[in-house]
């Protein structure tokens, strides 16, 4: 197996394992091990990006459309989640995410240009976008839990992307901004299980079906229960336990601490980093739950039916986002992104023994907290972004749509 060399804060793996290779078309409902009559679906009226195909709540996979690209004439494959124009994002029946149009500012390298060429013979089918960077999937993903589970003791991503890769693409001539991630690379056949060639999110492929299955991730927005994947992230801890790919140039995208703020391209993200833990705590949250509850170290696959049970169960980090594209308020609704500025929260001593470190579920009760001192930044700092960003489009809501927050913001819109 090819191995990267990576810089030397990011600990290589042992020795390489050996890859289960499958079919090149192959599709991860059909090993999900129980019958398609036992699987619960979320309603389509309950997704944001409508050109999902699926979604398994019981298995907790998003079926996606899988387009193809090229990279220097190797095929490429990625989704598209999300666009800054209106129109486009409504004609691809994906997410709008009109902040995405400020990617650029400050960092043009953080949008990738990228040209179209049409398939000889083409009648009625997509043009192959070319890709100028793409992500390495070869590297074996290793997370060694420290001795709190968090932080680590070793990481190594298990894809990086190269020095021109972004997920976030513009056409020459154009303005508008897509976010679409590479999420496998090569002819096939394509290993699932151990993710020499694809993201270490995908359960399944179909390249003649043109479909993918994902690792849904679960987390809340307004009090409400959502669902989002992970394609990237800026930080090489993070892109482990995301299971994403690391991108470190998406550090650069404008722009620090940048939520609604002019030429900002972020939104929030609200991560904790040492609530309570135990498998099936309903109370349980945060970064050491992930790594510890929700067995973050295996890899994901249709075999690792404990993994994806435990994630099912509450086993996630449940992070809490900031604007969604549900809210009432159209300002708020249209401040969503895709790319999240984390805000790693640790819970004091003192919250903690006042038995005050339990699950949050809105983001202004967690800047409510923040604001009283008792949830601080990584190492006591202040709190505030923890300077990484993190690629996660939405996917959909559980139960009721996220409407508005739950308390008004503290720091004042």
């Amino acid at each position: 197996m090819k191995r990267l060399a990576l810089p030397r804060h990011i600990i290589a793996a042992g020795a390489a394992l050996l890859a289960l290779i499958v079919p090149l078309a192959v599709s991860g409902h059909a090993q999900a091990g129980g019958s398609q009559q036992s699987v619960q679906t979320l309603p389509m009226s309950k997704t944001t990006i409508k050109s999902v195909l699926r979604v398994d709540l019981t298995h907790d996979i998003v079926t996606m459309r899988l387009h193809k690209g090229m990279f220097h004439g190797m095929p490429v494959y990625y989704i598209i989640t999300d666009a800054s124009d209106f129109g486009l994002a409504h004609d691809l029946n994906v997410n709008y995410a009109p902040k995405l149009a400020n990617m650029a500012v400050g960092c043009p390298v953080c949008v990738q240009h990228v040209s179209l060429s049409t398939p000889p013979g083409n009648k009625f089918s997509e043009a192959v976008v070319n890709f100028q960077g793409v992500p390495d999937f070869s590297p074996t993903r290793l997370l060694v839990p420290g001795p709190t589970a968090f932080p680590p003791a070793k990481v190594q991503p298990g894809s990086v992307g190269d020095a021109h890769y972004s997920p976030f693409i513009r056409f020459a001539g154009s303005s508008v901004v897509y976010n679409a991630p590479i999420i496998a690379s090569g002819a096939g056949p394509f290993d699932v299980m151990h993710h020499t060639n694809t993201e270490d999110r995908v359960l399944g492929i179909d390249t003649k079906e043109r479909t993918v299955d994902l690792l849904l991730v679960r987390g809340f927005d307004s009090g409400q229960p959502i669902l989002y994947i992970s394609t990237e992230a800026s930080d090489p801890a993070a892109a482990v336990i995301e299971r994403s790919t690391f991108v470190p140039l998406l550090n650069n995208a404008p722009f620090l601490g940048g939520d609604d703020f002019l030429g900002s391209a972020r939104e929030r993200i609200f991560v904790m980093a040492n609530g309570q833990t135990g498998k099936n705590n309903p109370q349980a949250q945060g970064l050491a739950h992930v790594i510890l509850d929700g067995h973050n170290a295996e890899d994901a696959n249709m075999s690792t039916m404990g993994l994806l049970q435990a994630l099912h169960d509450g086993g996630d980090a449940r992070n809490v986002q900031g604007d969604f594209p549900t809210l009432d308020s159209p300002r708020h609704a249209n401040a969503y992104s895709p790319l999240w500025d984390a805000q790693v929260g640790v819970w004091t001593k003192a919250a903690i023994a006042k038995g005050l470190n339990k699950l949050q579920t809105d983001e202004n009760q967690i800047l409510e907290l923040a604001a009283k001192g008792l949830i601080t930044g990584p190492m006591g700092a202040p709190y505030g972004s923890a300077g990484f960003v993190i690629n996660c489009p939405v996917v959909g809501f559980l139960n009721a749509r996220p409407g508005a927050d739950l308390v008004p913001n503290p720091l004042a819109d």
